[in-house]
C-alpha cells in the first residue's frame, strides 16, 4: 500500500508541476500581448507627437518679420489730409522658408485692411526689391518693399485712426502691423 500511495503522490507532483507551467506560460503570453499593444501605442503617440511638432516648425519657419517703419503718402487738401498707400519692407526670420511674394492676381501672399469701421480683405499690392535678385521669391538676406495703394481700395485713412494690416503669407504666422495715424497728416507720414 506504501507504494501505490508513493506512486499517486508522485503523479501528482508531476500534474502539479504541468499545470503550474501550463499557468506560467499563459501569464507570460498574456504579459507579452499587453507589452506589445502598449509599445505600439507609445511607438504610435511618438510619431503622432513627431508629425506635431514638425507641422509647428514648419509653420515657424515660414514666418515674416517688419524691416523698419510703415510709411504712409498722403493727399493733402487744404489742411488735412487722407493717406492713400502704406509702404513697409520685409524680410523673412532667421531660418525661415523663402515665401513667394509674386503681385496680384497671382500673389499667394493675401494683405488685409481693418479699421474701427471698414474691413477689406485680399488689397491689391505691388511689390519691390530693395535687397535682393528680384526673382519674385523673398529668401534669406532679401528685403521686399511692399505698397499697398488704400485709395485704390476705396478705404480713407483719416488722422488719429487705429488700424491693422495683416500680411498672410501661405504658411507661417501672420504678421499683424497695427499703428494710429497721427492728429496731422503730412504728404509722407511715418506710422511709428
Amino acid at each position: 500500500m506504501r507504494k501505490t500511495f508513493r506512486m499517486l503522490l508522485r503523479d501528482e507532483k508531476g500534474i502539479t508541476a504541468l499545470e503550474t507551467a501550463i499557468i506560467l506560460i499563459a501569464f507570460v503570453v498574456v504579459a507579452s500581448v499587453f507589452a506589445f499593444t502598449m509599445l505600439s501605442a507609445g511607438m504610435f503617440s511618438t510619431e503622432r507627437s513627431k508629425d506635431s511638432i514638425y507641422a509647428g516648425l514648419a509653420q515657424v519657419r515660414g514666418s515674416l518679420e517688419l524691416k523698419g517703419g510703415i510709411i504712409g503718402t498722403a493727399t493733402i487738401t487744404g489742411t488735412s489730409g487722407t493717406i492713400d498707400s502704406l509702404t513697409f519692407n520685409l524680410s523673412l526670420v532667421a531660418g525661415g522658408a523663402p515665401i513667394d511674394f509674386t503681385e496680384p492676381p497671382a500673389n499667394t501672399v493675401l494683405i488685409e485692411y481693418r479699421d474701427a469701421t471698414t474691413r477689406t480683405t485680399n488689397l491689391d499690392w505691388t511689390v519691390s526689391w530693395p535687397i535682393g535678385d528680384e526673382d519674385a521669391m523673398l529668401e534669406a538676406n532679401e528685403v521686399a518693399e511692399v505698397t499697398v495703394p488704400l485709395s485704390d481700395a476705396g478705404i480713407t485713412l483719416g488722422p488719429n485712426t487705429t488700424f491693422v494690416i495683416e500680411v498672410k503669407p501661405p504658411s507661417g504666422a501672420v504678421v499683424n502691423l497695427q499703428r494710429t495715424t497721427p492728429p496731422s497728416i503730412d504728404e509722407v507720414t511715418d506710422l511709428n
